[in-house]
């Protein structure tokens, strides 16, 4: 009789994979990535205002080398002359990132981001339980460090 075998979970991104895949190949995107990652590729000024909606391939010609994509972008209102003067800029970190010149250009959409919630900010130690660690660090000479050393312990005794 054999033994049964522990049941080990698969993590959601194995699972759902093919089917993200698909939603993302039908908008022209080989790989998720371009989107997931678009913070990392783009630069985050870039990326906190735009986000990448398609990759329109044209239409390939016998006989004829592959033309470059265009990337769509949806940008926030104001900020898209920006976006548009660093076009060099984020078709450079987009071919970089798919290690072939891939996408020719840019083309934008002014329309309202699709947000997520940003992680809310940590907050502030309590300045009486900084000043209570700051006591017993009195072997640190150091004045700037021995408040930063507080602070820091102040905030993990908080968590």
């Amino acid at each position: 009789m054999s033994k049964p075998r522990p049941i080990t979970a698969k993590p959601l991104s194995v699972l759902l994979g093919d089917v993200f895949s698909e939603a993302y190949a039908k908008q022209g995107f080989a790989a998720r990535e371009l989107v997931t990652r678009w913070a990392e590729i783009a630069g985050r000024d870039v990326a906190r205002y735009s986000e990448p909606l398609k990759i329109q391939w044209p239409r390939p010609v016998e006989g004829q080398p592959q033309e470059p994509a265009t990337l769509v972008l949806r940008v926030e209102g104001p900020t898209a002359l920006e976006i548009q003067h660093a076009s060099n800029t984020i078709l450079e970190r987009v071919n970089r990132f798919f290690g072939w010149h891939a996408v020719g250009r840019l083309a934008l959409r002014q329309a309202p981001l699709a947000r997520r919630n940003p992680p809310a900010a940590p907050r502030a130690p309590d300045p009486a339980s900084i000043a209570k660690i700051e006591e017993s660090l009195s072997a640190v000479e150091d004045d700037e460090l021995r408040a930063a050393l507080a602070r820091l312990g102040a905030s993990i005794k908080r968590n």
